[in-house]
């Protein structure tokens, strides 16, 4: 880009904010005037403005730029209610009647997952985990293919500065265990959940691309006790998952 941004400071900000989201890593101040064409004295009081208001948030290293927790938790709020919530939660609620177990939808937020959409199956033993639940990322299904398709800097900043907490038995604990396992999940292209973050409780998850490109937005996940569905059989389900999360790509615009 070498247009000057809008003269209207909140649509410029909204602008920066934009073009910074859309790409794969935090940023540097001359990578970012690069990036927009925009003056270097502009684009610095910007990301001044942008990091004092708790949009953007600084690397320990003090030169990047990286998307801020309140800005993920507004992505994820205007993520649940667009006018293509109905459509994405009509494709869960297929699912479900096809695989016949809960379905969920999900976004990374920092180093955790959230759920932004879940159908429950018609079953009395169910694990109930309603819309803005948050779950841990090393241990669960979609947590897992999130961290399998980040950039290799990106994985290893937020695998830093994370704690493997162990919940099973199962747990994946040691980092390099957990980096060989990624690893496989972004070569097979979907990642399960063997009992590791619930007892009994068992998922897979597939990625949910962004239209045009590999950029990952979303997981869906299949998740049922393993008493009435045992992993390879949820494996089973993954051309149905597949299926579906190539009809709610097309909702994410």
């Amino acid at each position: 880009m070498s247009t000057e941004p809008d003269n209207s400071p909140g649509l410029r900000l909204l602008e920066l904010l934009d073009q910074l989201a859309r790409q794969s890593k935090p940023m540097a101040l001359p990578e970012v005037v690069a990036l927009t064409g925009w003056p270097k004295p502009t684009v610095h009081r910007m990301l001044a403005q942008l990091e004092g208001g708790g949009w953007l948030v600084r690397e320990p290293d003090g030169r990047r730029y990286a998307m801020a927790s309140r800005l993920l938790r507004l992505a994820e709020s205007v993520l649940s209610n667009s006018t293509q919530q109905g459509v994405r939660h009509a494709v869960l609620r297929q699912l479900v009647s096809e695989v016949g177990e809960s379905c969920n939808l999900t976004a990374l937020s920092g180093a955790e997952v959230v759920y932004l959409d879940r159908v429950e199956a018609a079953f009395p033993l169910r694990l109930e985990l309603r819309p803005g639940t948050r779950v841990p990322a090393h241990c669960s299904a979609s947590g897992k293919l999130f961290l399998a398709w980040m950039t290799t800097r990106q994985r290893r900043a937020l695998l830093d500065g994370l704690t493997l907490t162990r919940y099973t038995a199962h747990t994946l604990t040691e980092r390099k265990a957990l980096e060989s396992e990624l690893d496989a999940i972004r070569r097979d292209g979907y990642s399960v959940d063997a009992e590791e973050f619930v007892e009994g409780l068992v998922c897979v998850a597939v990625p949910v691309f962004a239209p045009g490109h590999r950029k990952v937005r979303c997981a869906l996940a299949l998740q049922a006790p393993a008493a009435r569905m045992t992993l390879v059989q949820a494996r089973l389900q993954l051309p149905r998952l597949q299926v579906a999360a190539q009809a709610l790509a097309r909702t994410l615009g």
